[in-house]
């Protein structure tokens, strides 16, 4: 087994990565943290291309793990949901549960009004504060207006960050090939008697 480290882009704080080349190892490729490091192991035959493709996967992955375990629990976000509410709907948007939730591929946040129940796509996780913050407000608006009218965004017009936090979530949408925010925000109010996708 060979191994080599490589370090990523400086503009944000990356662990160091080592790859590990097993001729033993065929097809999988693995990934795990050793303290500060992040350990990627790949068969010794792929192509430096392939090999690259992969290694960034893989430390992505276990970056995005990290980030699921350190990110605020449910009871973490109902707090946040209560504090937004408070700050800018006067305390009249109270959901009945807020939680995270690994199946929304295509949209950020869902909310039920029928319901008063809340969903953060986990992809938000390890996202700034002011874009997480945004979208819990957005659903939370969608209590009080289960709609996208003037009246809804006109609820949200007093956070300070709502173009910036728009934009934010534009640019992740794209570089993932997803419809931008107003193509897809439409499908963020759950009817009950249609599956949430």
């Amino acid at each position: 087994m060979t191994s080599s480290s490589v370090a990523l882009t400086p503009e944000r704080p990356e662990p160091e990565v080592e790859i590990r080349r097993s001729t033993r190892r065929r097809r999988t490729v693995s990934a795990y943290r050793e303290g500060e490091k992040i350990i990627v192991l790949v068969p010794a035959r792929l192509s430096a291309q392939e090999e690259a493709r992969l290694v960034a996967d893989m430390v992505a992955r276990v970056q995005r793990s990290a980030a699921r375990r350190a990110a605020p629990g449910d009871d973490g976000l109902r707090a946040d949901a209560e504090r937004l509410s408070q700050r800018y709907l006067g305390g009249l948007a109270t959901p009945t549960s807020v939680r995270w939730v690994d199946n929304q591929r295509t949209r950020w946040g869902s909310c039920t009004p029928t319901r008063g129940t809340i969903r953060l796509s986990s992809r938000l996780v390890g996202m700034p504060a002011y874009v997480v913050d945004y979208v819990l407000l957005h659903e939370l608006a969608h209590l009080l207006r289960p709609d996208h009218s003037p009246a809804f965004w006109e609820l949200l017009g007093g956070y300070p960050r709502l173009d910036e936090a728009k934009a934010y979530l534009d640019g992740v949408a794209f570089g993932a090939g997803l419809p931008a925010l107003d193509d897809a925000d439409a499908a963020d109010v759950d009817d009950p008697d249609r599956p949430a996708s």
